[in-house]
């Protein structure tokens, strides 16, 4: 099927024209910065980000956390009317945010000495199965600490039957302080 351009472009305008705010957005109610990263001891971890994580999304999900130290993060949720799609099935949300949260503590737990931060700059999951009851749980792994990248996996599993939910790989960028002068 041949898309007819020029028609596209006008459609698109007129669109644009139809949908021009007069007036700019508000502003926001307050200016956003990069948050402060602290870390908590080697033997800490479980404590430090099940109290770091309430009113976020991973507080919200109920993720209950097993084990956070470097190289490692395990966690899990029992499944919740919260965890699941519209259509019944869990959501896949839900199974990324558990994976993601593993492999991001356990990155703030690996990070080298002196570095800021992290951020996520790419994920993959791959679906193979869900969970309507019961317990879900990730294990994740740190497969490359470098000093400026790390790369994680996770595998996200059904507690009770032990059946494969998903598999996770996400690469995190190390972030370092910007240097003063």
């Amino acid at each position: 099927m041949k898309t007819d351009l020029p028609s596209a472009r006008g459609a698109l305008s007129v669109w644009a024209a139809e949908n021009r705010r007069e007036e700019p957005p508000p502003p926001m109610s307050a200016p956003m910065s990069a948050p402060t990263l602290s870390r908590p001891g080697p033997d800490d971890g479980v404590a430090f980000f099940t109290e770091r994580q309430k009113g976020k999304l991973p507080g919200v999900l109920e993720i209950v956390w097993d084990e956070v130290r470097a190289g490692l993060a395990r966690g899990h949720f029992t499944v919740a009317a919260h965890h699941m799609a519209p259509n019944g099935f869990l959501h896949a949300a839900s199974v990324i945010a558990l994976a993601d949260s593993a492999a991001g503590y356990g990155c703030v737990m690996s990070l080298p000495e002196g570095a800021a931060g992290f951020t996520t700059i790419e994920l993959k999951s791959n679906f193979l199965g869900t969970a309507l009851e019961g317990v879900v749980e990730t294990t994740a792994s740190l497969v490359h600490g470098g000093r400026t990248t790390q790369v994680w996996d996770a595998e996200v599993r059904h507690r009770d039957s032990g059946k494969l939910i998903a598999l996770f790989r996400c690469t995190q960028m190390v972030l370092w302080p910007k240097p003063q002068g």
